[in-house]
């Protein structure tokens, strides 16, 4: 089985979610995988993908250089519960980016309320 086989779930991902510039090579054993993703939550899901095929990542043969659209933010609004660390790990940015983005709504960064739109900045 080629790498491109092994990692096809992955590739078809990033196909389907319109990675910018995708670029997909072998060389010396190993599959590249570059591009540029809308989103952080776009990257999240690939790196989501690759690690169902490989749990642990021991595999040493895949490299994802993906990045992300820099200025492009997804919006969240806050359900009863959530926490601004609970929501920055669901989307891979820390609570502190997401208070920084959000400082017009928010005041206390303790202190978020269900219903609240959050703008959750890319990484």
């Amino acid at each position: 089985m080629s790498l491109q086989d092994k990692y096809k779930e992955v590739t078809d991902l990033a196909s389907e979610l319109g990675i910018e510039n995708l670029q997909v090579r072998e060389q010396d054993n190993v599959l590249y995988i570059d591009g540029k993703a809308k989103s952080a939550a776009d990257k999240e899901k690939l790196w989501n993908a690759y690690n169902t095929i490989d749990p642990d990542f021991r595999s040493a043969d895949l490299v994802m250089n993906i990045e992300v659209e820099e200025g492009v933010s997804r919006e969240y609004t806050v359900e009863a519960g959530d926490s601004l660390s609970k929501i920055g790990k669901a989307y891979g940015v820390s609570w502190q980016d997401i208070f920084e983005a959000n400082k017009d709504i928010i005041s206390n960064p303790d202190l978020i309320k269900p219903g609240w739109k959050l703008k959750i900045p890319t990484t």
